[in-house]
């Protein structure tokens, strides 16, 4: 694969489709949250009440999450794009408006405050440092806020907020790319940056971008 330059980057991120018109309910949205699709275990049972999610158990937070990224995951999963075997028998019984309501509800809800991460030292979170807010260009790495912008809070649907999210999340999702068990972001830009890291950098950035606030300050 030849590798990422910064003009290339640029270009990926300009040809990535604008975002969705997530046109959900929130108020519809929790109701589903709490109820379930009628056959899979309902919202809350894996992501909280709250949708803060839970690092030991590996569920994403998804409070505060963009609608748009939210609802074309849920879709993804339900057309087999992405593949969950959680998810999918949770969701696969909800309509496409069902979803869309379901995203604006999580998207609704106030992001987590984020907590110290245990057992990780200085020297781990100064290289996740590096990697999210510099990269490594030698190894043509881009840093993660080059495409999920300041802070790492998100830009859009296509790029999710990492900043707070549970490092055990990232750290599955980051090798899910890399073994090609991933691949619905756009132009295959994860897979491509995955595939060069390293499990050493991987469990760095993962415990950095946990680390951070997911709201401005």
């Amino acid at each position: 694969m030849r590798p990422l330059t910064k003009l290339a980057l640029a270009g990926l991120l300009a040809m990535a489709s604008s975002a969705l018109a997530a046109g959900g309910d929130p108020q519809r949205g929790a109701q589903l949250a709490m109820q379930g699709d009628g056959s899979g275990a309902p919202c809350l049972a894996c992501h909280g009440a709250d949708g803060a999610g839970n690092d030991a158990a590996g569920f994403p937070r998804l409070a505060g999450l963009d609608a748009d990224y939210l609802a074309k995951q849920m879709l993804d999963y339900n057309a087999g794009k992405r593949v969950s075997p959680i998810m999918q028998p949770n969701i696969d019984n909800f309509d496409e408006q069902q979803l869309r309501d379901l995203a604006a509800y999580y998207a609704s809800l106030p992001a987590p405050a984020s907590a110290a991460p245990a057992n990780v030292s200085d020297a781990q979170l100064a290289l996740g440092r590096k990697l999210a807010t510099e990269g490594d260009w030698d190894t043509y790495i881009p840093p993660c806020s080059s495409c999920h912008g300041p802070g790492n809070r998100g830009v859009g649907h296509s790029f999710p907020a990492l900043a707070g999210q549970h490092p055990s999340y990232i750290r599955a999702q980051l090798q899910a790319w890399q073994n090609n068990q991933r691949n619905n972001d756009p132009n295959q830009l994860m897979t491509a940056i995955a595939e060069r890291l390293t499990a050493q950098q991987i469990d760095a950035v993962a415990a950095y971008l946990g680390s951070l606030s997911a709201t401005a300050e």
